[in-house]
Parts: structure tokens; C-alpha cells; sequence
């Protein structure tokens, strides 16, 4: 039955039983939506009953009792949290996290040309990558030893979300113990390290503040998004007063982080690897890019940021990706009460599983669905992915939208610009573009089956 909630599965059961239908998981009513007038009736015309979102046993224990912004019931608290993201977290105006993006892929590329001629695991690289940036811009550098630790930490509570527990399907066979005790042992080791890891760095920060108010020589640090927290830190939280400026506490700050280090690490990689294994697949999108590339930038330095507004066929690359590619799979939300949606009932707290990998390759609203085609989003009226287009969703839409997609797509475009533009790229031992595998792995994201190898070649003058 598990098999049956992987985004392929569920594709495919649609295929029969249509874009809206229904599964008994133990005790849990599901939802699969499936085709893009579906997901408007849910994410639009009805988004205030579907804006909360599910949580297993593991991720209500990890996240403190859903104390960050992911897996807030909607309301008051939830929206409290989202504001703090959006105006200070992945504001555009927060110039520490877009520096942290550009510097890290600086590094990034001379690691790469480092390894010229040689086999490298782009998708092992990008992760490493992503993590980088992640951490710089969530801690900045006063934290910077405790780098490796903390990838551990996140690696862990990365299995324990996807992990399968027959309680959240049936809460009745709790008193299992060989399921619920190894399990419940992990979830303590894995929250207790991340309290010992947060709490110095959350003190550190405290302490940070202090000299910085007495002016003892912490000017000189760079701000990261604990800062940022840290300006509505009050460890009584305030909670009972939801309705005005709520303050959080460190059980807020340690899961809001934990919400930057998923929401900005493997999505982003996957998605990195997806468009270079693509292209890598289409050598003549790649030339295309490439030349875009020479003509834009030249061939005697690197892509700036400044140059990305200009690169109309990058643009095309990195929306193809995502339609066919899209960093969560399966979006989910959770219904706040009983109702109706075209004509079916979906009771109260069914979990409703958004299939936006179906729906970007659903075969009444694109042509050629399964093929990649950049050259699809140069037509006029050609949809767009900022939640109004249900036909493409890749960020969710609505209330629950992903608040990160600016800073996500920055990495995104610039490091794909840079490895296109930096270095021409072959396959290893004479493989062919044809016989790439090009098979995902299901999980909160969707990662490439097969790991992308491939060697590079210095391209700029």
C-alpha cells in the first residue's frame, strides 16, 4: 500500500480513477490531486480550508510540536512565522543571504576546476554546495566549526521524517515496541543533538548581541538569519498573545532553522542536478545555453548576478527543469473541515497530497509532456511558475506557497549559469546522451536515481 503514495504511483492511478480520488491508508483518509483544475478548486478557490498541513508522529517531535513555519496549522501563529521569514529570513533586502549564495559558488566552481579532466559527481558536489550556503547564511561564520556536526544532525533527521511508522497510519498499534521503541530512541538522539548543537549557537549569538551593544569588536561579524531571529527572541515566547507580535523562542528559532536547512539544501541540489543531467541528455539545449552564455557574458569571465535578467534561454532551462523536475513531488496539505470539492465529499483532517509532478506533465496542458523542451516557455502566454498557473506549480500556490523561491531560484540559476559557462562537460567512459538513466528516487524530494557523473573542461578564455 506504502508503493502506492510515490508521485509515479499516484500519476498512474489517476490515469484510472481521475485528477480527484480518494484512499483508505489505515486510519487515514487521502486525497491525490492530480490534474491542474483540481489543484486551483483546492489551492484556490478553496485555499482557506486546505492551508493547514499534515505532520507524522516524527516530524511533530522534530520540529517541537510544529513550533516552525513548514508544519504550522494556518492561522495566527503560522502567519506570525511566515512574516518573519519573508521580511527578514528570505528578504531581498537581507543582503548577507545572497552574498552567502555568490561567494559559496565561487568556491564552488574553483573546487570544480580543480578536477578538470576528471570524473565528478556533480549531484555529491551540489549537495555539498547547497549545504554550504545553507549554513553560512543560518549561521554565518561564528559557528563555523561545528559545520560537519551539524550536516550530520540534518542527514538524520532527513531519514527520520520519510521514515515509515505504522502509528501515524494506524495510532492504535503504538504499543508495538520493537517499531515504536528503536524509533522513539532515534527521535530523542537526533532532537537532543540538535538542542546541544542550537542552544551553543543560539548563546553564542546572545553573547554576540551583548558585546556588540558594548561595542567590543564584534562589528566586524557578518549578520545571519539567527540575528535576524534573535530580534523577536523572548524565552517565554509570548504565545498567549498570538493575535499581536508574538515573541519565539529557542524551540521557534531551532525548528525555523531546520525549515532553512531542508527547505534550501536538497531541493536545490536536486534541482542543480536535474538541469545538468537534462542538458547534458539535449546537447543541443546545451549548445543553445552556451551560446546564449558567450554572447551575454564573453568568454573571459564568470556569470554575475547582474548578468541573469539577460539570459532568456537559462530562464527557459531552469522552468523546464522544474516542470518536469519539481523539488517536492508531492505537496501536502490537510483539510481543516468537511467539504466539498466538485462534487465529493473530503472529510475533516484527510490529507491531501498535490501532485505537482503529475500535474507538470499533464497531457492536457502541455504538448510533448514528458519531453524537455525549454524552448516551450520562449511562446507568448507560456505559464509561469509563481503560483497563478496551476498547470505548473513547482513552489505550491496559495497560503502555503514556498516563501524561499527567490533565494532558491538565485542559487539555482547562477550555479547552472556558471557550470555551463565555466566549463564544457562530456560523459564518462564513452557513454552516449541516450543512455543516461534518467529514473528519480522518491522522498521529500526526488533525487536522481543514478547519481550524475561527468567530466569537465575549461570553456573560458
Amino acid at each position: 500500500m506504502m508503493k502506492s503514495l510515490t508521485h509515479r504511483r499516484l500519476a498512474e492511478l489517476a490515469d484510472v480513477y481521475g485528477g480527484l480520488f480518494h484512499l483508505k491508508m489505515g486510519q487515514l483518509h487521502m486525497v491525490a490531486v492530480s490534474t491542474p483544475e483540481m489543484a486551483r478548486q483546492v489551492l484556490q478557490t478553496q485555499d482557506n480550508l486546505f492551508s493547514n498541513r499534515p505532520a507524522t508522529v516524527a516530524i511533530s517531535y522534530l520540529t517541537y510540536d510544529r513550533a516552525d513555519m513548514a508544519f504550522a496549522h494556518y492561522g495566527p501563529f503560522w502567519r506570525h512565522m511566515r512574516k518573519i521569514c519573508v521580511t527578514k529570513v528570505f528578504s531581498r533586502k537581507r543582503a548577507e543571504s545572497w552574498a552567502s549564495v555568490r561567494e559559496e559558488i565561487d568556491s564552488f566552481m574553483k573546487n570544480v576546476d580543480a578536477r578538470i579532466g576528471s570524473s565528478i559527481n556533480i549531484g555529491e558536489m551540489v549537495l555539498g554546495l547547497t549545504r554550504d550556503i545553507t549554513y553560512r547564511a543560518a549561521f554565518g561564520s561564528i559557528s563555523e566549526e561545528g559545520r560537519e556536526e551539524f550536516l550530520k544532525i540534518m542527514q538524520e533527521f532527513s531519514k527520520l521524517f520519510g521514515e515509515f511508522n505504522v502509528v501515524d497510519f494506524m495510532p492504535w498499534l503504538g504499543w508495538i515496541s520493537y517499531q515504536g521503541g528503536n524509533l522513539h530512541k532515534r527521535l530523542d538522539r537526533a532532537r537532543g543533538s540538535l538542542d546541544v548543537f542550537i542552544d551553543k549557537i543560539i548563546d553564542d549569538h546572545l553573547e554576540k548581541k551583548r558585546n556588540k551593544k558594548n561595542n567590543e569588536g564584534f562589528d566586524g561579524l557578518e549578520e545571519d538569519m539567527v540575528d535576524e531571529l534573535m530580534e523577536f527572541y523572548d524565552e517565554n515566547g509570548g504565545t498567549s498573545n498570538l493575535g499581536s507580535a508574538v515573541g519565539i523562542t529557542r524551540d521557534n528559532i531551532k525548528a525555523l532553522i531546520m525549515d532553512v536547512m531542508f527547505g534550501g539544501t536538497e531541493t536545490v541540489a536536486s534541482a542543480i542536478e536535474w538541469a545538468m543531467a537534462e542538458l547534458m541528455k539535449s546537447w543541443d539545449d546545451l549548445n543553445k545555453l552556451q551560446q546564449e552564455l558567450a554572447d551575454v557574458v564573453g568568454l573571459d569571465r564568470k556569470v554575475h548576478e547582474s548578468d541573469l535578467d539577460k539570459l532568456t534561454y537559462l530562464k527557459c532551462v531552469v522552468k523546464e527543469t522544474l516542470r518536469l523536475h519539481p523539488p517536492i513531488p508531492l505537496l501536502l496539505h490537510e483539510a481543516a473541515t468537511d467539504t466539498v470539492v466538485d462534487g465529493f465529499k473530503i472529510p475533516k483532517r484527510a490529507r491531501v497530497m498535490i501532485n505537482s509532478w503529475a500535474i507538470g506533465r499533464d497531457k492536457n496542458a502541455w504538448d510533448e509532456p514528458n519531453v524537455f523542451k525549454p524552448s516551450r516557455f520562449l511562446e507568448g502566454g507560456a505559464p509561469d511558475f509563481k503560483g497563478s498557473n496551476f498547470e505548473f506549480i513547482p513552489f505550491g500556490s496559495g497560503r502555503r506557497s514556498c516563501p524561499g523561491m527567490q533565494l532558491g531560484l538565485y542559487a539555482l540559476e547562477l550555479t547552472v549559469a556558471n557550470l555551463c559557462h565555466c566549463f564544457n562537460w562530456t560523459l564518462p567512459d564513452g557513454m552516449k546522451p541516450y543512455e543516461l538513466d534518467m529514473n528519480d528516487v522518491f522522498g521529500l524530494t526526488a533525487p536522481r536515481a543514478v547519481p550524475l557523473v561527468a567530466i569537465p573542461s575549461r570553456r573560458l578564455t
